[in-house]
């Protein structure tokens, strides 16, 4: 029972954080080129150059998170219906 308990608290807890972090920062790094906008390759002696720009963020370098495209969509949904 205690146990139980003990897992929901931190399932509740958890949550509530990243809500917290997509109201704070709606826009984190993007997770195929780390934030760089563009994937990072060497050259024959080792040294790191840039490469491409970066297909899924189109150099933008942020992605918006899950939660805050969740919120975004529930948010326009509601405002669409009670117009």
């Amino acid at each position: 029972m205690t146990s139980a308990l003990l897992a929901i608290t931190c399932l509740l807890a958890i949550t509530f954080c990243y809500i917290a972090v997509c109201a704070v920062s709606p826009f984190g790094n993007c997770r195929k080129c780390r934030g760089f906008g563009f994937q990072l390759h060497t050259d024959r002696r080792g040294r790191l150059k840039p490469g491409k720009t970066c297909r899924r963020c189109h150099g933008d370098r942020k992605r918006i998170r899950l939660g805050r495209w969740l919120y975004n969509r529930a948010a326009r949904l509601h405002r669409e219906g009670t117009r």
